[in-house]
């Protein structure tokens, strides 16, 4: 493959077709990496906003570092992967106290910070600081199996090493970063996963797939299976206009944000006997379940969810403790207080029943 024609022929198409997004008009480190953790399985649509509400609320990373973790969470809600979210802060945290609030200029140092991975470091380190480093996401992935015409499953170990193999060879010393992007804009905009638009493509004359009229048929992935559905129930207790709600543990899925109590139905067990047995778990107190607020059907990334909201009341004169063993902290809040904290999408699809109809309880 004639590597130097190839590099040139992208680079002339990106600096000519390439979105104006806005992380593209600057090579402040701190911003590519922002842009690059929001952007992390997320649409450019989905994220742009994000991107957008983070810069102008934290425009440094020492903004960033001094933020608290509640309100990093809840400028992040709705777009999951909360992990995300507390590794970025953690990040800033550490790049304040342990770099003098300066970016790492190397990968490989990069790499050693919370919730950076290769490819982060590999954008950050090439885009910012122009060291000559190759990116692979599922954009990049997707152009090299094409263009190589890979035939074995690019989420085998071995595939994924030589895609990175294959990558580091096509980076060049001069200007890697724009090739980098330029190789991921390809993917995103051209070499898409179903249709690929070889007509306009820079590269089409170097594709091999293209070549043998398969390129419909890479990347080859793994069959992917139905995933697994889970009943949940949870409880939404009132007292004197306010309603309980807990904390979620720092680590674990949907980590630092609040939620009402509840969890998974046991197979053969009814809805209220899960919120009895949850809340005795959870609270150490005796409920009364009520009547079913909403039920809500939501997706994960590797399970769904059909979520019932129940009214309960608290039976006898149990107290709720300041925490439990499922949240870190309990709290009393009014519906308008709602919007103070970081809920999972699963919950604001019933937020606004407690907004608007207090007659409930």
């Amino acid at each position: 493959m004639q590597t130097s024609a190839l590099r040139r022929a992208l680079l002339v198409w990106f600096r000519r077709a390439a979105r104006p997004l806005p992380w593209r008009q600057t090579r402040d480190p701190y911003l590519i990496w922002l842009c690059e953790v929001i952007m992390q399985q997320t649409r450019i649509d989905q994220g742009l906003p994000y991107y957008e509400r983070y810069a102008a609320r934290y425009p440094t990373v020492r903004d960033l570092a001094a933020a608290s973790e509640d309100d990093v969470l809840k400028l992040w809600e709705g777009l999951g992967y909360y992990t995300r979210a507390r590794n970025m802060h953690r990040t800033a945290r550490r790049i304040v106290e342990e770099y003098g609030g300066e970016f790492p200029q190397k990968a490989e140092l990069l790499q050693l910070l919370p919730g950076i991975g290769p490819y982060a470091a590999g954008a950050i380190a090439s885009i910012a600081f122009g060291e000559a480093v190759p990116v692979v996401d599922g954009n990049v992935r997707r152009v090299l199996a094409r263009l190589y015409n890979l035939d074995t499953c690019i989420d085998d170990p071995q595939t994924e090493r030589e895609l990175w193999r294959i990558a580091a060879s096509l980076t060049p010393a001069r200007n890697p970063g724009d090739f980098n992007q330029a190789i991921m804009e390809l993917g995103a905009t051209i070499c898409v996963p179903r249709k690929p638009d070889c007509t306009h493509c820079p590269v089409a004359r170097w594709c091999v797939a293209r070549a043998l009229g398969v390129q419909e048929q890479r990347p080859v992935r793994k069959r992917k299976f139905p995933s697994p559905h889970h009943e949940i129930v949870v409880a939404v207790i009132a007292r004197d206009g306010r309603y309980l709600i807990g904390k979620r543990p720092a680590e674990g899925l949907l980590g630092g944000l609040w939620e009402f109590p509840g969890g998974k139905v046991r197979p053969g067990e009814t809805h209220q006997a899960a919120l009895v047995r949850e809340c005795r778990e959870e609270l150490g107190v005796a409920v009364r379940p009520g009547g079913l607020i909403a039920t809500i059907k939501h997706a994960y990334t590797h399970f769904r969810i059909t979520l019932s909201a129940y009214r309960c009341s608290i039976a006898g004169k149990s107290k709720i403790p300041a925490q439990s063993a499922a949240h870190t902290e309990l709290r009393w809040v009014s519906a308008a207080e709602f919007d103070d904290y970081a809920f999972p999408k699963a919950n604001h699809k019933f937020l606004h029943l407690l907004r608007e109809e207090p007659a409930l309880f």
